[in-house]
């Protein structure tokens, strides 16, 4: 398989309604994706099948180059498999620093037992360091993560995901609430994260969109109406009559 995620003929009913309905799309290796529509157009959905919440009534979802299936797998073994996901609402540590947010997420084969006496090796530190780096929270490691701000603790749950590795990157609407200097920064995180990882953005800020430069997914109705450039897409006589209401 020449994709890392192909999603082929997915379908799921909640009591009659279908929020997916026969869906087929992949993902590349190192690739941005922006996926938009209205609401209920599945596009959280979407997310939940992937990353295991959710169990279609048909279809699969093949990943790696095993084509293995994820449908039936767990939440937790997809995501030691390389699939993260960050929620539109940050979950840090509030009470915790910068710092110990990122070393709780570093890698680490740890059994229950060495958990309680774990201490940070120089490569868990020098991991901390490189991934506070890369998210731009250098200066903010002592500080705790409660006193952050709105987008701040979205890049340090970001950079909480990037320490485990993932190969595929599953981003909820990362610029709501953000200002225009957060959202800019935010924009540069994900561009760089997709250089060496597959990054899919779920938003509905087409600005946001238009800075990523990326190809765009439409869904609608729980089916792909259109997939190009922004551009592309929004000029499709489908896109405008169902997406943009005119």
């Amino acid at each position: 398989m020449s994709q890392l995620l192909e999603v082929s003929g997915v379908s799921v009913s909640f009591d009659g309604f279908k929020a997916i309905n026969n869906l087929s799309f992949s993902i590349g290796e190192a690739e941005m994706r922006a996926i938009i529509g209205p609401n209920g157009a599945g596009k959280t959905t979407f997310m939940d099948i992937v990353t295991g919440k959710t169990k279609p009534n048909a279809g699969t979802v093949l990943w790696g180059e095993m084509s293995r299936n994820l449908i039936g797998m767990n939440e937790a073994k997809i995501a030691r498999i390389g699939v993260g996901r960050k929620f539109q609402r940050p979950t840090v540590f509030e009470d915790q620093s910068v710092f110990d947010n990122l070393m709780m997420a570093v890698k680490n084969t740890r059994a229950p037992w060495s958990v309680l006496f774990f201490k940070p090796k120089f490569k868990d530190i020098a991991k901390v360091e490189e991934l506070a780096s890369e998210i731009g929270l250098s200066d903010q490691l002592k500080r705790k993560s409660g006193e952050l701000s709105h987008g701040q603790k979205q890049w340090l749950e970001i950079g909480m995901l990037l320490a485990q590795d993932p190969r595929l990157l599953l981003v909820d609407e990362p610029a709501a609430g953000m200002t225009l200097a957060e959202r800019e920064h935010t924009t540069d995180i994900l561009k760089r994260t997709a250089k060496t990882r597959a990054v899919v953005v779920v938003e509905h800020d087409m600005e946001f969109v238009r800075r990523l430069e990326c190809k765009v997914t439409v869904l609608h109705e729980g089916s792909v109406l259109a997939e190009g450039s922004l551009d592309h897409v929004t000029a499709n006589p489908q896109v405008i009559e169902v997406y943009l209401g005119r």
